[in-house]
């Protein structure tokens, strides 16, 4: 499956970027925008920026197609939307204070 591909690359680049607490959920079962949720987070922004380039470039190796990024150069959260794949990348405050991880604790875990 593509997007589970994508989702596992994406997982792998922040991975090789010493991304911290990297998950793949599966939210195909409860949510009808996307299909899969990257989520890894990062000490500085310098590993922020690091990690968003890491799978920026693995995606574009797969022609995954790349919606949008928010988030700059002062944001302590950035998203990468590639259509059924979204990747949040977090400073570790901002991971804790939005919580993906309870808020979607009904989507499925995905080994990588």
């Amino acid at each position: 499956m593509k997007n589970l591909e994508i989702a596992i690359a994406a997982a792998k680049a922040l991975d090789s970027k010493k991304g911290e607490d990297v998950k793949i959920i599966d939210i195909r079962e409860i949510s009808d925008f996307a299909d899969f949720f990257v989520i890894a987070t990062g000490n500085n922004r310098n590993q922020l920026d690091a990690m968003e380039e890491a799978v920026g470039a693995a995606l574009a190796k797969m022609n995954a197609t790349h919606k949008n990024t928010e988030g700059n150069r002062d944001s302590s959260w950035i998203l990468m939307d590639y259509e059924d794949v979204i990747v949040h990348i977090f400073d570790k405050e901002s991971r804790s204070f939005y919580d993906l991880d309870r808020i979607w604790k009904d989507g499925e875990p995905v080994e990588f």
